[in-house]
């Protein structure tokens, strides 16, 4: 064999330069990716659905480092191919800071939750969706061990009607479609599902709402509502005091808006609580 060919197959060593010393003294907070569409399956309380994840995944650079392995972020994701819940997210963002050389980083995620309902009196069965943000962040505390941040938020639809409206009218009452947002905080040794954070929100509603219903189901939407009007106030106040008793969940925060159905504006409220 001759020189050449030698040379060709023998392994090459080749520089990593992202890996080299910076001298500009700055350190960046976050770098990584944003953008990236990827695959779940998503853990459910009635089995596991498919989904697709929209992905940001970013770490802290120290300020002598010139650039971070962009690649690892991707390689990460394709090795955790089990279903997603709160356990899984922990376990990914812990494996990515020596994964990455890092001592903090966040992986966040959104996607459509559906979640399998039988109407109220028919009890066809239609599914509902739900879009859901997962937020872990890992930092390295001082003794070396990882402290875990981990966060769920979820947009619920929900239905209200008017209190106001109810009591000055002889008949009817305008009610709307309204959107109730949590963002909690939670224990991340302790497990909580999306369905947890959903039911909070479709259990204070004036009523909850269905992909699908007969007109027997209609007839009791409509009651329901009727029989249980909330302003936005009321709603985000309900909602609030629904997750304050939750051990799991250490901080909150819920916001309400309603889609005015009388008015070409929105009533919005928000209520922070840390525990």
């Amino acid at each position: 064999m001759n020189d050449i060919n030698t040379a060709f197959l023998k392994p090459q060593s080749m520089p990593d330069i992202q890996s080299s010393h910076d001298e500009r003294a700055l350190p960046i907070e976050q770098v990584g990716i944003r953008g990236l569409r990827h695959p779940l399956n998503i853990r459910t309380q009635t089995g596991v659905m498919p989904a697709v994840g929209h992905f940001e995944m970013d770490v802290a650079l120290p300020a002598h480092v010139k650039g971070t392995h962009m690649s690892r972020f991707i390689a990460l994701l394709q090795k955790h191919n089990e279903p997603i819940d709160s356990a899984s997210v922990v376990v990914m963002v812990r494996e990515m800071l020596p994964l990455l050389n890092a001592t903090e980083g966040r992986i966040q995620f959104t996607y459509t939750h559906f979640v399998k309902k039988a109407a109220p009196v028919s009890g066809v069965e239609s599914l509902m969706d739900y879009e859901v943000t997962w937020t872990a962040r890992a930092k390295q505390n001082a003794s070396g061990a990882i402290d875990i941040e981990l966060n769920l938020r979820a947009l619920v639809p929900v239905m209200s009607l008017c209190p106001c409206s109810k009591e000055i009218s002889e008949y009817g009452a305008h009610n709307q479609r309204s959107h109730v947002t949590m963002s909690v905080e939670l224990d991340s040794q302790t497990k909580m599902t999306v369905e947890d954070l959903v039911a909070a929100a479709e259990s204070q509603a004036s009523s909850e709402l269905w992909g699908l219903l007969k007109r027997p189901d209609e007839k009791w939407v409509t009651e329901r509502a009727y029989d249980n009007p909330k302003f936005v106030e009321d709603l985000v106040r309900d909602v609030a005091g629904q997750l304050k008793g939750d051990q799991r969940i250490l901080s909150l925060v819920v916001e309400a808006e309603n889609f005015e159905s009388i008015h070409n504006h929105s009533a919005y409220a928000k209520i922070s609580l840390t525990k």
